[in-house]
């Protein structure tokens, strides 16, 4: 092991210089940005919530900043002015993801949509999963069981409210997030021991973990092959598991689809029959359609899940939120039922709360982008194979753009046209442009849906006498920034059913 670490150590030296030589005579323009240490680069300026630390150094150097992580040049951008440069202006050009191990492995080489290398592949998968996956027909088909399965939440949370019970809420909605997200996918709720022994919740959980984690391979390519932290190793192990549980997922289907109505199609059904039919029009296999069931799946399950969180977590930090929202869910709604998908149109400050929410919370804090070719932006020289990280939780909080930005101010988006759908460079939560998320629609319906109904069927109380003002708000760093603490709460039912 010694052996291995000294060669790679020597490897890591040698390329280094030699990049440094080749580097020599073509100086030109790069943004400003702090002074890197050798080799590693940056990486020391990063804690455990880097789009903070990357938050700080912007204010110091500037919105389009110049940071290089092991041998990756990459350029933080951290007002809304960059991102439009970035994400609108030179958006082909950004449109490329990087190579990340941890989709090369559990995506079949990064053949998904959320880390797929730009290209005619990707936009055809993209426009499928658009138009065949993700279309307002589809989202309208899974409307009634949307519903089910939050009166089955509401329903359980009224039991623990006759008796007093503090509730693990994120354990909740998580729970009831996958269940939804698996009926949508594969046509059934999935119990913890249908993947493997060790639980679909915890292999979850440690493919987000494994998938977010600094791994050596993506800033020091050529160290991929040594695998110095097993992480390959672990991606390997992974990616069987899913491979077998997808596998036997897709052909239950194949072998039943002469049984299912057109009208009752899963997400899998609809990908097998584009297959089956030869009309995709492209390379398309069954390498593929598990590789976007694997994005569906993961992506599905945990930004609803941290979406819904952040905002239940904020309405119960500030009461007079609360107030208002519960006065409008009784004006449209009524106190004689529950909230339905037709209500949302007209919840305005609904809308407000959760816009705000995101803005302060984004469950995605930084999107990652490559340049595909060398470009100018805004006089700088930026080189091909430059990451782009464009900071989502930073520009969420530019006070040039948002009056009293670390403040939950709902109100500030009454009159206001800017909205989470990528129009608005201040606001992009779910990004914007070519790369901008399918799933926008379907996400924002699920989450404003889960708000409203908790809020208008509860008002909730923090255990042990806790005050609203001292409920822990600390971020977890992740594929997904989740809490870093469980909220937990004890809910008071207040319907008059």
């Amino acid at each position: 092991m010694v052996c291995i670490w000294t060669t790679a150590v020597a490897a890591i030296v040698f390329f280094y210089f030699l990049q440094q030589f080749v580097n020599l005579g073509k100086k030109k323009k790069l943004p400003p940005g702090p002074t890197g240490l050798p080799i590693l680069g940056h990486f020391h300026l990063l804690g455990k919530n880097p789009y903070q630390d990357l938050h700080r150094l912007a204010r110091k150097y500037g919105p389009i900043m110049y940071m290089r992580f092991g041998t990756v040049p990459t350029i933080i951008v951290s007002s809304p002015a960059a991102a439009e440069l970035f994400l609108k202006k030179h958006d082909l050009t950004f449109a490329n993801k990087p190579h990340h191990e941890a989709s090369n492995y559990l995506s079949y080489e990064q053949r998904n949509i959320v880390f797929g290398r730009y290209g005619p592949y990707w936009r055809n998968m993209r426009k499928l999963a658009t138009l065949e996956l993700l279309s307002n027909l589809k989202i309208s088909q899974f409307q009634p069981m949307r519903k089910a399965e939050i009166d089955i939440l509401v329903g359980s949370l009224k039991s623990a409210a006759e008796i007093g019970e503090t509730v693990d809420m994120s354990v909740r909605i998580a729970s009831v997030s996958a269940d939804m997200t698996c009926l949508m996918v594969f046509g059934r709720k999935y119990a913890d021991k249908d993947l493997n022994d060790e639980g679909l919740k915890e292999v979850m959980k440690e493919t987000v973990e494994e998938a977010a984690a600094f791994n050596l391979g993506d800033y020091f390519p050529y160290l991929r092959g040594l695998d110095l932290q097993g992480s390959a190793r672990r991606l390997k192990k992974l990616s069987k598991i899913f491979d077998r549980f997808l596998e036997r997922i897709i052909d239950d289907h194949v072998q039943n689809k002469k049984e299912k109505q057109q009208s009752s199609q899963d997400f899998v059904d609809t990908m097998m029959g584009i297959m089956e039919s030869g009309e995709a029009g492209f390379d398309f296999d069954r390498r593929h359609v598990k590789a976007v069931l694997l994005d569906m799946l993961l992506a599905g399950i945990d930004t609803s899940t941290a979406a819904v969180e952040w905002a239940l977590s904020e309405v119960i930090r500030h009461p007079v939120v609360t107030k208002k929202l519960q006065k409008e869910l009784e004006e449209v709604v009524g106190l004689d039922q529950t909230v339905n998908e037709s209500h949302l149109s007209s919840l305005k400050y609904l809308d407000y709360v959760v816009r705000e929410s995101m803005r302060l919370h984004p469950v995605s804090p930084l999107l990652i982008r490559e340049g595909m070719e060398d470009c100018e932006v805004d006089g700088f020289h930026i080189q091909k194979k430059s990451q782009v990280l464009v900071n989502v939780w930073a520009i969420g909080r530019d006070p040039d753009a948002w009056t009293d930005p670390e403040t939950f101010f709902p109100e500030r988006f009454l009159g206001s046209n800017v909205d989470v759908r990528g129009r608005d460079s201040q606001l992009i939560p779910f990004g914007t442009g070519r790369r901008g998320c399918p799933g926008l629609q379907l996400g924002l319906t699920i989450v404003q849906l889960m708000v409203a109904q908790l809020v208008h069927c509860f008002d909730w109380e923090l255990p042990e006498g806790m005050q609203p003002d001292e409920l822990d708000m600390s971020e977890n760093f992740g594929l997904i920034t989740a809490r870093a603490k469980h909220l937990v709460a004890i809910p008071k039912y207040r319907l008059h059913q």
